[in-house]
């Protein structure tokens, strides 16, 4: 059960949740820059073979998400001991310099290093929900998480577009730039980002054990509503990993996009999203309630993969993304139900536990994923082919709607 901390108490850390959406939202800008440029850098490195280039990715894909799964429970842990503003402010600096890793790469072994190093500092996301759960209160955390999430609508809107841009240019040049926003998003961050757990609230010792990305799990043991919801947000992240892993190859398979027109469909499907974060989350909470919310997103997530999977042209493509861009309600959701299963002193070990979720879900989504795209690209295999991927993840999606609807209440 959550407690909730006095409002006396809360009043003044309200006011941080503005900082927190302008780090998530010069963060994301910085990931949207790279989106559509790394897939593409990577098949500059093969010699433009698109299944290579999918089968590295791949393993790129892999990779990050072992880091988040390895990462994510240490980060949180670490914040609940120390804070959430240090792990945040070192995590950006280590970004930062993982874009540069990235900028300067001359092969693909280092390109793979830099991508480590991303996956573990963008581990933080952790850190960060932890942040909002200290500073709001359990009902308006769907609204909180809603808004957070639009800031990196609203970023992924900017930053495919300018990473197009920059990549017409040149192809290194989005991570020299995604460097520079982190590198100033971590200053910014030194002088304006306040504290947001309380000393008294804080973990007396730092547990080795909680440094095991396995004993996270332990925070389910006898926590059955947890242990459905952590299921549920292992299904979805699983079936998200679809786009991350397939849909800027994908885009130049089928449809013939380049990087430029990939980065506006991600400018356009993350405007739409940022809305749906914005304006839908906090009455579909109120009127739907938590789990109504979460399940009229996984309703449209598998709509939307299937729409995608069938398009077979780009504008059938683009057709599809307002019922998909209705999944966005989904995770806000999810994450409020989530923070209800537990109290103050545990908000950052059960961020670290989705972290791990999701973690696990990022080595075997791009992993599946990849492997699918990678067979369907092969030469001599028909183009509607590829849209087998998206047809997996609605698949996927169906199933975490009907665990949604077998659940016989919502978390207290």
């Amino acid at each position: 059960m959550s407690t909730s901390t006095p409002a006396s108490t809360r009043a003044p850390m309200r006011a941080a949740f503005g900082f927190i959406f302008a780090t998530a939202l010069m963060n994301a800008v910085s990931f949207g820059v790279v989106l559509p440029v790394l897939p593409n850098l990577i098949k500059a490195f093969v010699h433009g073979d698109t299944s290579l280039a999918a089968q590295w990715s791949t393993v790129f894909s892999v990779a990050w998400g072992a880091m988040q799964f390895v990462c994510g429970p240490a980060l949180g842990a670490l914040s609940d001991r120390v804070g959430r503003r240090p792990v945040l402010l070192i995590s950006l600096c280590g970004l930062a310099f993982d874009f540069f890793v990235m900028a300067l790469a001359p092969n693909l072994v280092w390109l793979f290093v830099g991508r480590v190093v991303n996956g573990i500092t963008s581990a933080s996301f952790a850190t960060a929900n932890a942040y909002i759960a200290d500073v709001t209160a359990p009902g308006d955390r769907a609204r909180a998480f809603g808004r957070i999430g639009a800031a990196l609508s609203l970023g992924f809107l900017a930053g495919p577009v300018i990473g197009g841009v920059l990549a017409s240019i040149d192809l290194r040049m989005p991570f020299y730039v995604a460097g520079v926003v982190t590198a100033l998003n971590a200053l910014y961050g030194t002088f304006v980002l306040p504290e947001s757990l309380r000393p008294e609230a804080r973990a007396k010792r730092l547990d080795p054990r909680e440094l095991n990305p396995f004993g996270a799990f332990a925070l389910l043991r006898g926590r059955g509503d947890l242990l459905v919801l952590c299921v549920l947000v292992a299904l979805f992240s699983f079936a998200w990993m679809v786009g991350p892993s397939i849909f800027v190859l994908y885009g130049g398979y089928r449809y013939g996009w380049a990087a430029l027109a990939v980065g506006v469909v991600m400018m356009a499907s993350g405007g739409i999203g940022a809305f749906v974060q914005t304006v839908v989350v906090g009455p579909a909470a109120a009127r739907l309630g938590e789990r109504g919310t979460a399940l009229l997103g996984a309703a449209a997530a598998a709509i939307g993969y299937a729409g995608f999977g069938m398009a077979s042209t780009g504008w059938a493509y683009l057709a599809a993304i307002p019922v998909f861009a209705l999944h966005n309600v989904f995770t806000p959701a999810l994450q409020a139900l989530l923070t209800r299963c537990v109290d103050e002193r545990e908000q950052a070990r059960l961020q670290g536990l989705v972290q791990a979720t999701q973690g696990v879900a990022s080595v075997v989504g791009p992993l599946v994923f990849g492997i699918v795209f990678a067979w369907s690209t092969q030469a001599g295999k028909a183009p509607a082919l590829s849209g087998g991927p998206f047809f997996l993840a609605s698949a996927v999606m169906m199933l975490v709607s009907l665990g949604l609807i077998a659940m016989r209440k919502a978390p207290k």
